[in-house]
């Protein structure tokens, strides 16, 4: 009896079953207020990105011709720490005035190859200071490097290893770099050795102020990426899809100090200026306007009743400055630099800086709501056309104002000559723990009985250096920082 009762409500289930499938048949595939469902034919696929002519991306091509070129940059240095006061030597004042020397420290970046003769290029704060530079190619050979030149108002430096032959990166141009293009990082994070990470281009002309000194006149115009950088891939390569160079890998965004989304390239346009430079010069020559800048925004715009948020304001100009010389006045909103548009600081810091002292560059700006065009000739920071050379740089670098002492301070100190710090900023002197007043008498050993003296003896001095001197009060002593 059971067997009977299960096989009718098999047969029940199954007839009720097909009576649905029927309704439900009829009601959505032959009712015509339902034929949109059966019509659904799209072309579906994986979701994999590919290319607008349907090959999938390949950085196979772009890594292989990358990675022989990047170099691991390793440094050292030796800090030397001075004792001012006995009453803070451990030994009882038995090192007072010697300089004590301390354990070696060392660190690490990346580089990038830009010629078979050995040229380097790497961040500047990657080397900056180093007592020694020592690169390792990709195929594990070490070579002992020179620091050629550095610029720090774009964080980049300049090496030379002695030997021919090399595999080196071609140069792109970053004015080509599209938002949202794919790139490639190639560097040394954390020491690990030819290291490949992908991501895109999220932003361009990006200012992250991590370069601001107000002794230098800084160019922060990044590419920013979303590829994986790490400490270590400074000094690397950022290149496109066809293995071309189009930046230095110089900073991330982070609260811990690892990636954590966003890194920032130096565009090869502003590196391919600055190697230029300090190939030919020793020095970078940079033109400048002489004008002081601001973007837009629309609580700026209302402020100043400016009907468009395009271009740069000029919020003041330098006295006897190009800008001030070629008639640009406060309140000119400058649009375009040599027809190339600007709409940020950061882009129009690019754009001039490309050019030297004495270049003649064309401004496109808005005044009284009409188009209006200058020829302006740049000025290097002095105020004239002509080549910095190597001596102002390494004043700058020293962050002091210098002078010569006179001979009723140099017969008081005991002293036959020297120079004193008559003004400190911010600079390598500061950093040491210089203060003013302080008589610089002898530099490695060697005497100082003028400001020139000071240049001549640093501007091609690479490594640890040792000052000697004397305060006012007749206190000797002794400090020492890396160039």
């Amino acid at each position: 009896m059971k067997t009977i009762i299960k096989k009718g409500s098999l047969l029940l289930i199954a007839l009720v079953s097909s009576i649905g499938g029927a309704a439900i048949y009829k009601n959505f595939f032959e009712n015509p207020n339902y034929s949109q469902v059966s019509n659904y034919n799209q072309p579906a696929s994986f979701a994999s990105y590919r290319t607008p002519s349907g090959s999938p991306v390949d950085f196979t091509a772009a890594a292989e011709n990358t990675v022989s070129t990047v170099v691991h940059v390793k440094t050292t240095y030796e800090r030397k720490a001075a004792n001012l006061n006995p009453l803070f030597d451990p030994f009882g004042g038995f090192f007072y005035g010697q300089p004590q020397q301390m354990p070696k420290q060392q660190a690490s970046g990346s580089g990038v190859i830009i010629s078979n003769d050995g040229y380097i290029v790497t961040n500047n704060h990657v080397v900056d200071g180093a007592d020694d530079v020592e690169v390792t190619m990709d195929d594990k050979r070490t070579f002992s490097a020179k620091v050629i030149g550095t610029d720090p108002s774009t964080d980049l430096a300049l090496l030379k290893v002695e030997e021919k032959g090399l595999p080196f990166a071609a140069y792109g141009n970053s004015d080509n770099v599209k938002v949202g293009e794919w790139v490639l990082a190639v560097g040394n994070p954390f020491n690990l050795t030819s290291t490949v990470t992908a991501g895109i281009v999220s932003a361009k002309a990006r200012n992250i102020h991590i370069l601001d000194n107000p002794n230098l006149p800084s160019i922060e115009s990044f590419i920013q990426t979303d590829a994986a950088v790490n400490p270590g891939n400074s000094g690397g390569a950022l290149v496109n899809t066809n293995g071309e160079l189009i930046g230095i890998n110089s900073a991330i965004a982070s609260n811990t100090g690892s990636y954590s989304g966003y890194s920032f390239a130096i565009p090869v346009n502003i590196v391919k200026k600055v190697v230029s430079d300090l190939l030919e010069y020793g020095a970078v020559q940079r033109g400048f306007i002489g004008v002081s800048i601001r973007d837009i925004d629309a609580d700026f715009a209302k402020e100043k009743n400016i009907n468009k948020l395009d271009g740069v304001y000029i919020n003041g100009l330098t006295k006897g400055g190009a800008a001030s010389v070629a008639g640009l006045k406060e309140g000119d909103i400058i649009t375009k630099i040599n027809g190339v548009p600007v709409n940020s600081s950061p882009e129009l810091q690019e754009l001039v800086g490309r050019f030297h002292p004495g270049d003649k560059i064309n401004i496109t700006l808005v005044r009284d709501e009409k188009i209006k065009e200058f020829a302006v000739v740049l000025r290097n920071k002095e105020g004239n056309t002509a080549v910095i050379k190597n001596e102002t740089e390494v004043v700058n670098s020293l962050g002091a104002t210098l002078e010569l002492v006179n001979k009723a301070d140099l017969k008081k100190l005991g002293i036959s000559g020297g120079v004193k710090i008559k003004q400190l900023s911010s600079g390598k002197l500061r950093s040491a723990g210089i203060k003013d007043g302080f008589v610089i008498t002898g530099i490695d050993n060697k005497q100082i009985e003028s400001v020139g003296d000071v240049t001549s003896y640093l501007q091609n001095k690479k490594g640890g250096v040792l000052i000697e001197g004397i305060y006012p009060n007749g206190m000797r002593a002794y400090y020492g920082f890396g160039m």
